[in-house]
């Protein structure tokens, strides 16, 4: 090859040598730019992406609260009760009240009139017509779970200023059990505990007709909430628990014996209670059942309960139970509505031993059978009817 073509060689494959090179370069730098393009349009579509939806605030909502309360009637301790209660070794076993505990303890509050004064040993267990019973038998209520006991009532003062001043010493050792009725100074008597219950507040007074004529000595009215000739205190006494209680439950010791209606001062007294601003009203002393009324719209009264324990027969014999629904609602602007739901109540007997083998026992309707009490359907179908007399609001039944 001739010098001269030899540099055309030369110049020709540098040529295509650089050439090549471009061509390397470029390609590799459409890819970048097309990197760049892509990663400039990832950009581009993530900010024009629309906003996630927004989750609206939650509304404030009530508030809603609720407690069940139970109630039974009068604890009349005749003196047969504890002598069949009474062992050999000189302890006491009460059992009578063991079905009734049961169907208590599903319950928040559970209530019962303790009828006479738990002046425990040193006075000795008394029958009537003066009674004093055996603080082990407050000891028996409280295993039982109840939790509230009125004591107000026509026997009050049967051992004097000293049956109240150990009843009361026993009872204040057990701050379990929220009492109302006896008091052991004019500062307690004036005074209106306010007590709580899953976020509801409420007070308890109880208040009794008289104490079978006799007084408190001299100075020591307080001793026993008494409403006779007292009514307008009863009332401000109510109003001022309405300004400082979600519920106020006022204990009454009223009436007739031995009658199934309530009378004109019941209903009248039950009235203007309700109008004062009490919720529930826990009438008792008939020792006999009375019918429900729902007055108001607000307020529920059991005129009377009837016994839980005595030893008193037929009519006497018929007893009642009671259950209801407190419910607070509380708004978001902070008011609040108090209503009274699921009242309803039942019927129980009282047993007497030789019935069935038995000892005494409180049975409920629901579980007795003739063995119990000969012909008891139709016995319960004679007294069911008593209960809703006054009131359609409450359901007969419902307690398991």
């Amino acid at each position: 090859m001739s010098d001269k073509a030899f540099d055309r060689f030369v110049a020709i494959t540098c040529a295509i040598v650089v050439l090549g090179v471009a061509g390397i370069f470029g390609y590799k730098w459409r890819l970048s730019q097309a990197d760049t393009s892509a990663a400039d349009q990832t950009v581009v579509l993530q900010s024009t992406t629309a906003p996630a939806a927004q989750i609206p605030e939650t509304e404030p909502q009530p508030v809603v609260q609720s407690a069940s309360l139970f109630m039974v009637g009068d604890a009349l301790l005749h003196a047969g009760i504890e002598n069949d209660a009474q062992r050999e070794d000189g302890t006491y076993k009460f059992t009578l009240l063991d079905r009734v505990g049961r169907i208590a303890r599903q319950y928040d509050l559970r209530y019962y009139n303790q009828e006479i004064i738990l002046g425990g040993d040193e006075l000795g267990a008394r029958g009537y017509p003066s009674f004093n019973g055996l603080t082990v038998w407050g000891d028996y209520m409280l295993s039982l779970g109840f939790n509230m006991a009125s004591l107000a009532n026509n026997h009050a003062l049967d051992q004097g200023a000293r049956g109240i001043q150990h009843s009361m010493a026993y009872w204040n050792s057990h701050p379990e059990m929220i009492t109302a009725g006896t008091y052991l100074s004019q500062e307690d008597y004036d005074a209106i505990p306010i007590h709580e219950i899953n976020g509801i507040t409420f007070a308890f007074l109880s208040y009794t007709y008289g104490m079978n004529g006799i007084e408190p000595p001299e100075g020591q009215e307080y001793l026993v909430a008494c409403y006779d000739g007292k009514v307008d205190e009863l009332l401000q006494k109510v109003r001022a628990a309405k300004q400082n209680a979600d519920v106020v439950i006022v204990a009454m010791h009223w009436g007739e014996e031995y009658k199934t209606e309530p009378n004109d001062s019941q209903k009248t007294l039950a009235h203007q209670l309700s109008d004062a601003g009490a919720d529930i009203i826990i009438g008792n002393h008939p020792h006999c059942i009375q019918p429900i009324e729902w007055i108001n719209d607000r307020t529920i009264c059991f005129y009377a309960l009837g016994n839980v324990v005595a030893l008193q027969y037929d009519l006497s014999q018929i007893e009642m139970m009671a259950g209801l629904t407190i419910q607070k609602t509380t708004s978001p602007d902070g008011s609040v509505e108090i209503g009274l739901k699921d009242i309803h109540a039942d019927l129980l007997y009282f047993c007497y031993p030789g019935e069935a083998g038995t000892d005494y026992d409180v049975i409920p309707f629901s579980q007795l059978d003739d063995a119990h009490l000969p012909d008891h359907k139709a016995i319960y179908e004679k007294y069911k009817p008593i209960i809703t007399e006054m009131a359609d609001v409450v359901t007969v039944g419902g307690f398991e």
